[in-house]
């Protein structure tokens, strides 16, 4: 679950804070995330804005969901498990029989994946009959795209943003620790901690995680005495894309398909997916201009659709379905948790008011 290797030296990032560093007297107070959603919506959208943390109705497709706007930026919608015997591919490696590799995602694709040939994912294939079999492992399925001289930003500063943006990725989904249920220390160090609102919503979500609160907006974490993953491959398909923001920033934005193969705690040998869709966008802001500290970003928004990972369980952790639980089929439609050929907000928005769902594949 490695960064890739196109990440800068710390000495190279280290310089880049010392140089935005030198802008920050003076700065007027940071925006709340509030402000920045209200803001943007007004540039992409006709309609009013929606309240701050309000809730709409329950949007539950594929499963449990729930749409938080503003900081929370629409809060996702949380897929339970497929019936028994249709689970296909997993998380580890060795399923290089199972075509060629894809190239890294570039654009949004047009249409969802072949389905494959039913298969069942062992310990030593997890990702077998799965489109994430032809998946990158780690941050090496997250495409990023060339940099260009941007807002407050060179060239290479906007690189070294991308590169960092991408590292928070690593650290908040990809981190052996944080799945195995640790704090999120590296993720969050790198978000602007004058953002208040934010800052009261991660402590609460680490506190006490509720429908409100709830950690796995931003973090993958997995309860360690219910599931385990299944060897140490993360396959990621998804796409970084940015462009010039509020006040000269720098805005980043992410979208992310994560597969978790994961096996009950105790000893055995089922296997299943979790597959978790993140949307994060974040602004790199000039220090002239805004109350930031180096080196940490401002959270604008950020969502997430989750198959086989819970539904109404707000525990703070991914809650993958097993046959041995029993049969677990949603009264919502069915979602292919690998389809990204459906933006975020289409996908939020045909939800509507289902229940918890099913996925059609894992």
């Amino acid at each position: 679950m490695g960064k890739g290797e196109g990440s800068i030296s710390d000495e190279e990032w280290e310089r880049f804070l010392r140089e935005a560093e030198a802008g920050a007297p003076g700065a007027p107070q940071e925006p709340s995330a509030r402000a920045r959603m209200v803001a943007r919506r007004l540039r992409e959208e006709t309609g009013p804005p929606e309240p701050w943390r309000g809730h709409g109705p329950a949007r539950r497709r594929g499963g449990k969901g729930w749409y938080v706007v503003g900081l929370l930026a629409a809060a996702g919608v949380l897929a339970v498990a497929l019936a028994p015997g249709r689970l296909t591919g997993w998380f580890g490696g060795g399923d290089g029989n199972e075509g060629a590799p894809l190239a890294v995602e570039s654009v949004r694709p047009d249409q969802p994946p072949p389905t494959e040939a039913a298969q069942l994912p062992t310990l030593e294939r997890p990702f077998k009959g799965s489109p994430a079999a032809r998946w990158a492992d780690g941050t090496a399925g997250i495409g990023l795209p060339e940099a260009r001289a941007t807002g407050w930003m060179s060239k290479k500063q906007v690189a070294q943003a991308l590169d960092r943006t991408r590292d928070f990725l690593a650290a908040s989904s990809l981190s052996p620790a944080v799945l195995r249920g640790e704090r999120p220390g590296k993720a969050i160090a790198l978000i602007n901690p004058h953002q208040q609102d934010v800052q009261d919503y991660l402590a609460a979500a680490f506190r006490a995680p509720s429908r409100e609160n709830d950690p796995l907006l931003l973090f993958s974490r997995f309860d360690t005495a219910r599931a385990r993953l299944v060897g140490d491959v993360v396959k990621t398909r998804g796409r970084i894309t940015y462009r010039e923001g509020e006040r000269g920033a720098v805005e980043v934005s992410t979208d992310v398909t994560y597969v978790y193969p994961v096996a009950p705690a105790a000893e055995g040998d089922e296997v299943t997916r979790t597959i978790v869709r993140r949307e994060v966008v974040v602004s790199w802001d000039d220090p002239a201009k805004v109350v930031i500290e180096p080196g940490t970003f401002s959270l604008v928004s950020y969502r997430v659709d989750t198959a086989n990972g819970g539904c109404d369980t707000f525990t703070g952790y991914l809650t993958p379905r097993f046959d041995t639980d029993g049969a677990g089929k949603g009264d919502g439609p069915e979602v292919d948790p690998y389809d990204r050929s459906t933006s975020m907000d289409a996908r939020m928005r045909g939800a509507g008011d289902a229940g918890c769902g099913t996925a059609s594949r894992l």
